[in-house]
């Protein structure tokens, strides 16, 4: 006898794994109901969430899922073209934040790492940004984050704004980085006077600036390299 089937819409609310994440957050989900609002709909006889609890089932893992090819998806009955890619891209996007969460737990132990790991970010821009590294007490950059993005001479940096981020990332020391898109990596009289500015904020609050670097395409200026800091 064909099992029946009974659709997610006729599940309560509770039950649905749209509503569930809204109600209840994305936590609650489990890996089959993620999936299932991924490739949105099931069949006739069968719905998503089994669906995809069927593919776990045959992947043993999300690792082995990721690395699965389209025509291998659309090997389960019910998936088509769409789904598949919607799953690739999905596990393929975790995977990225995973590679990015390992970038940033790297240990600062000189101003040419903090260099090449701004570069990618702000090195070649044509305007101004102003970013700060947050580091935990192993000196291992736990964030970053944009403060401000100006024109091509210069950005507004709020003091009370960094340390707002400082303690919600429970930071204990930061990095302060901005680039000059005149490749000109001397610092102005306002960079100068915006580092002292968060450099006597830090101490106040015993978190401590380690540094601030000036970076172009090319090249890169630090303040304690310098012995201006």
């Amino acid at each position: 006898m064909e099992k029946s089937h009974f659709p997610i819409t006729n599940w309560s609310e509770d039950d649905r794994p749209r509503e569930k994440l809204m109600l209840k957050g994305k936590n609650a989900l489990s890996d089959a109901e993620l999936i299932a609002i991924l490739i949105g709909s099931g069949s006739r006889n069968e719905s998503a969430v089994d669906l995809s609890k069927r593919i776990l089932a045959s992947a043993d893992s999300l690792n082995v899922l990721g690395k699965m090819s389209i025509s291998q998806l659309m090997n389960f009955k019910g998936i088509g073209e769409a789904k598949a890619i919607a799953i690739i891209a999905a596990l393929e996007l975790g995977r990225r934040r995973r590679a990015e969460d390992a970038v940033e737990l790297i240990k600062i132990t000189s101003s040419k790492l903090v260099f090449e790991l701004m570069l990618p970010i702000i090195g070649e821009l044509a305007h101004e940004e102003f970013w700060v590294l947050f580091l935990n007490n192993s000196n291992k950059v736990i964030s970053k984050s944009q403060l401000s993005k100006g024109g091509i001479t210069g950005t507004i940096v709020d003091v009370r704004l960094v340390f707002k981020l400082a303690l919600e990332n429970g930071a204990t020391s930061l990095i302060l980085c901005h680039n000059h898109p005149s490749g000109n990596v001397l610092p102005s009289e306002a960079d100068k006077q915006i580092t002292k500015r968060i450099k006597q904020a830090g101490e106040s609050l015993d978190v401590k600036v380690l540094d601030h670097l000036i970076i172009t395409e090319s090249k890169y200026y630090s303040f304690v390299d310098e012995g201006i800091f």
